[in-house]
């Protein structure tokens, strides 16, 4: 019979094996759907899922697809990260604030990629425009911060067992409704295809990754 440390052990390591697997995979589709968009900007497929998201419009939804895209617009993404770790710092979790404050550096990233695929923006010849939007379109700069961002809070909610529980269910809640909705709200906006989108998602997991791995390294220590 195994002993109950020897099982704990096996079982870290098939849970690290997966996520490795799973890390890779991630960066394989990214870069294979990036390598895919390079060379083929427009897409019938991007296009129909377009059209059909925006079948049905009103200017109330227009208002709500704008707030649910508002954390990440600058400036206020950029405050919206600098608030939140100050919260955390100012309640005692500095460990957790420095990593929040990371999460600015993947601004960086996702310009550098913008300008290496250089794919224009979904334009009104062939989608509703609600709003004009600057950079270049893939992959969206708001999915990968709202998988950043909102992806670690749920895991620091998971984790930091010290904060009240209906403060992490409310904070889950909303975390978890914004990570939903963010993709659609840029397609309905127009300001994104599908692609955009699920490169966004695959680059904002691709980034919590190594985040989670460091943040959880010390622990394990």
């Amino acid at each position: 019979m195994y002993s109950f440390e020897t099982i704990s052990k096996i079982h870290m390591l098939f849970q690290r094996n997966i996520n490795i697997s799973l890390f890779i995979l991630f960066i394989f589709c990214f870069t294979a759907l990036s390598i895919f968009i390079f060379h083929h900007p427009i897409l019938p497929l991007d296009i129909k899922i377009s059209l059909l998201i925006q079948k049905y419009h009103a200017n109330w939804l227009d208002k709500v697809m704008l707030g649910i895209s508002f954390f990440g617009e600058i400036p206020y993404s950029l405050l919206s990260v600098l608030v939140v770790a100050a919260i955390f710092y100012w309640k005692k979790f500095k460990r957790e604030a420095l990593f929040i404050t990371f999460i600015l550096f993947s601004g960086l990233i996702i310009l550098g990629i913008k300008n290496i695929i250089n794919r224009p923006r979904p334009t009104g010849f062939h989608v509703r425009l609600v709003e004009v939007f600057r950079f270049q379109s893939y992959p969206s700069g708001h999915v990968l911060s709202y998988f950043l961002f909102f992806g670690f809070l749920i895991i620091l909610m998971s984790t930091l067992k010290q904060i009240p529980k209906g403060t992490r269910i409310v904070i889950n809640c909303i975390s978890v409704f914004l990570l939903i909705m963010i993709a659609p709200s840029r397609i309905y906006l127009g300001a994104h295809w599908f692609t955009d989108t699920l490169g966004g998602m695959l680059l904002g997991l691709i980034c919590l990754f190594p985040m989670c791995y460091f943040y959880f390294k010390k622990e394990n220590n």
